[in-house]
C-alpha cells in the first residue's frame, strides 16, 4: 500500500497542482470578487443593484445547469480534456468584462459564459483526480484542494479592489481574466488520474444514477447544499456594499472579503482532519451553525471589526462545508460515478446560490439599505441545514472499500 502520508507520494504532486488551479478559479475568483464591483458598475451605468445581482444568478443558474455533464464528462474522460479548455475561455470571458457597455444584457451574456465553463475550472473538476490518488488521507487530500478557493479568496478581492480603486473596474476586470490563466501550466503537466484508477473495479457494478437520486441519502446531502448556498452567496456577494453602505472603508470591506479565505482555508484544514476522524455529518452540523452564526453577526455590523468577525467566521464556516459534501458523496456512494453526483449537489448549489444575492438585493432596492432584518433572515437556511445533518445514516460497511457501490434505500421507504 502506498505511503500517502510521505510528501513525496506523487498524489501530493497532484494536490498541489489541483490547489493553483482551484486558487484563480471560477469558484475563488467570481463569488468573492463580486460584491467589489457593484457600487463601480451602478456608479457607471445606473443598474440597480438587483439588476447587477440577476447576474451572479444567471451564472449560479447556469453553473446548476452545467454542473451533471461537466461530472459525467469528468467520469470517462481524461481530467485535462475538461479542465484546460474551460480555463482558457474562462480567463478570456473575465478579461471582456473590462469592454463592458451601458446595455446589462451584454453583462448577463458574459456571466452566462462563465457559467457554463465555471465549474471545470474548480473544485469539481479537480476532486476526482485527486481522489483517485487517496484513500487513509482523502480529506485531508481534498482539504488542500479546496484550500485553493480559500487562498484565491484571501488574494483577488485585495487585487480587484487595489486595481478597481487606482485604475477603474475595467483594468480591475482585464487583470482578473490575466489572473485566471495561472492554473494552465501545471494542470496541463501533473493533473491526471491514478492508472490503477483509471477504470472502475473489477469487482464494482457501476452505480446507477437513477438509483442514487431516488435515495433518502443523496437528497439529504443536496438540499443542505442548497439551503446553504442561499444563505453564504447571499451574504458574500453583498458583503463588501454591505459593510461600506455602513460607513465603513472600501479598504475595510476588502480586508473582511480575504477574511473569508483566511478563515476558510483554516476551515478546511481542521475539517479535512476531522472528516478523517469523525462522522462527517457532525462536523458539517458544526460547521454550519458557526456560519450561521457569522451572518448574524454581519446583520448588526456597524464597524471593520465586527464585519470583519462576520466574515471570518462565515468563512469558516463555508469553508468547512465545501469539504464535507465531496467527502460524503465518496463515503456513500463511492467514486465510480463520483464526479456526476458531485455535479448534481453543484447544481443543488447553484439553485439556492442563484437565490440568496437576489433576494437581498431586492431587500435593498426596496429599503435604500441593508436591513438587519433581511440579513438575519438569510441565517435560517443555514439551521436548517445544520438540522438536516443529523438525519444521515452511518456510512454502509460496502464501501470500506475504495469502489464498492453502495446498497442503496430507497427514498420513499
Amino acid at each position: 500500500m502506498p505511503n500517502e502520508t510521505s510528501l513525496s507520494y506523487p498524489g501530493w504532486r497532484v494536490a498541489l497542482a489541483a490547489f493553483v488551479g482551484v486558487m484563480v478559479s471560477f469558484a475563488a475568483m467570481v463569488p468573492f470578487t463580486f460584491s467589489l464591483f457593484l457600487t463601480p458598475l451602478q456608479d457607471a451605468f445606473g443598474w440597480k443593484r438587483e439588476a447587477i445581482s440577476r447576474a451572479f444568478a444567471i451564472t449560479a443558474l447556469t453553473v446548476a445547469a452545467c454542473s451533471p455533464t461537466i461530472g459525467t464528462l469528468l467520469d470517462r474522460l481524461a481530467p485535462r480534456r475538461i479542465i484546460l479548455p474551460c480555463i482558457l475561455v474562462f480567463a478570456a470571458g473575465m478579461a471582456s468584462l473590462s469592454l463592458l457597455g451601458p446595455h446589462i444584457a451584454q453583462f448577463y451574456a458574459t456571466y452566462l459564459l462563465l457559467g457554463i465553463v465555471g465549474n471545470g475550472t474548480a473544485q469539481l473538476a479537480y476532486s476526482r483526480a485527486v481522489l483517485t490518488w487517496f484513500e487513509q488521507r482523502r480529506g485531508l487530500a481534498l482539504a488542500v484542494v479546496l484550500t485553493g478557493s480559500g487562498t484565491g479568496s484571501i488574494l483577488l478581492p485585495i487585487i480587484a479592489q487595489h486595481v478597481i480603486t487606482t485604475h477603474g473596474f475595467r483594468a480591475s476586470y482585464l487583470t482578473l481574466g490575466a489572473i485566471a490563466l495561472l492554473g494552465f501550466p501545471l494542470t496541463a503537466l501533473l493533473v491526471r488520474n491514478r492508472a490503477s484508477a483509471s477504470t472502475p473495479h473489477h469487482t464494482a457494478s457501476p452505480i446507477r444514477i437513477g438509483s442514487v437520486l431516488g435515495t433518502k441519502i443523496f437528497w439529504l446531502i443536496a438540499i443542505p447544499v442548497m439551503l446553504s448556498a442561499l444563505s453564504l452567496n447571499g451574504a458574500i456577494a453583498h458583503l463588501a456594499a454591505l459593510l461600506t453602505g455602513r460607513a465603513v472603508t472600501p479598504a475595510s470591506a476588502a480586508i473582511a472579503l480575504s477574511m473569508l479565505g483566511v478563515s476558510g482555508i483554516l476551515g478546511r484544514l481542521i475539517t479535512g482532519h476531522l472528516l478523517d476522524r469523525l462522522f462527517a455529518p457532525y462536523v458539517s452540523l458544526a460547521v454550519l451553525l458557526v456560519a450561521a452564526a457569522g451572518i448574524l453577526t454581519l446583520a448588526f455590523a456597524n464597524t471593520a471589526a465586527t464585519g470583519i468577525l462576520g466574515a471570518f467566521l462565515i468563512g469558516f464556516g463555508s469553508g468547512s462545508e465545501a469539504d464535507v459534501v465531496p467527502f460524503l458523496i465518496a463515503k456513500y456512494f463511492g467514486r465510480t460515478r463520483f464526479s456526476t453526483l458531485y455535479g448534481l449537489t453543484w447544481t443543488a448549489y447553484a439553485v439556492g446560490g442563484a437565490i440568496g444575492p437576489v433576494f437581498l438585493g431586492h431587500a435593498f432596492d426596496q429599503s435604500k439599505t441593508y436591513l438587519p432584518s433581511a440579513v438575519v433572515a438569510l441565517a435560517v437556511p443555514l439551521i436548517l441545514a445544520a438540522i438536516l445533518q443529523l438525519f444521515l445514516p452511518r456510512y454502509p460497511e460496502a464501501l470500506t472499500t475504495a469502489n464498492a457501490p453502495v446498497t442503496l434505500e430507497p427514498a420513499h421507504t
